[in-house]
């Protein structure tokens, strides 16, 4: 017909993915829905391998804190204990002496004051690093206990086993030294345990962090 408009051209689908124009707005056609999901799942992928790195790497760290001590190590521990137990034994005597006490109750004497002066010389070195005072108390026990029992079930037995050493004064040398003696020989003895607990993490492990 003469002077009527011609007719619009029809319109052509895009290919998938890409866009078209209808009525003058541009309008995308997003991806499929399988390339969104393929994609999350490389991001998942990705996140996991990440932390499976992670842990491993914190696994590898732990093995090597937690590895074999040192005989240095184990043997700067056991005299950290020694120390302490000397003290309190060589106080519990004197102290058990001077009472007139049977060598029972001086020996149980002892043995409480080497504890207590074991774990007295590791607060004061946890105090000094700003420990709290309950954690201190908490780690000392941890860290001394089993080294302090051994030493003392080692040296008081052998002062016990030594003809004379339990009844000879504190004026006498048989007393200074069974008590040297057994002393050197619960070092001997301790220091190879300290090392063992020390390389699973425990013992003094648990306070070296804090040196």
């Amino acid at each position: 017909m003469s002077g009527s408009a011609p007719e619009p051209a029809p319109a052509h689908d895009p290919a998938p993915g890409g866009s078209r124009t209808v009525h003058g707005e541009h309008r995308h056609v997003g991806h499929p829905h399988g390339e969104h999901t393929e994609h999350r799942q490389i991001e998942h992928g990705h996140i996991e391998h990440e932390n499976t790195e992670h842990r491993n790497a914190e696994h590898r760290h732990a093995e090597h804190r937690h590895g074999p001590a040192t005989w240095r190590t184990a043997a700067s521990a056991t005299l950290h204990c020694l120390t302490g137990c000397a003290i309190g034994e060589v106080l519990g005597m004197v102290i058990g002496t001077a009472l007139s006490w049977s060598n029972a109750a001086t020996l149980i004497l002892s043995v409480a004051l080497a504890f207590l002066f074991g774990y007295a010389l590791t607060l004061r070195g946890l105090l000094r690093a700003d420990v709290g005072w309950r954690q201190a108390v908490r780690l000392a026990i941890a860290a001394d206990t089993l080294s302090i029992l051994i030493m003392e079930i080692v040296d008081n037995g052998f002062i016990v086993v030594v003809p004379g050493a339990m009844d000879a004064g504190l004026a006498t040398g048989l007393f200074w030294g069974a008590l040297a003696a057994s002393l050197a020989l619960a070092f001997v003895v301790t220091t190879p345990v300290n090392k063992w607990i020390i390389g699973k993490g425990r013992g003094h492990a648990v306070v070296h962090a804090y040196h």
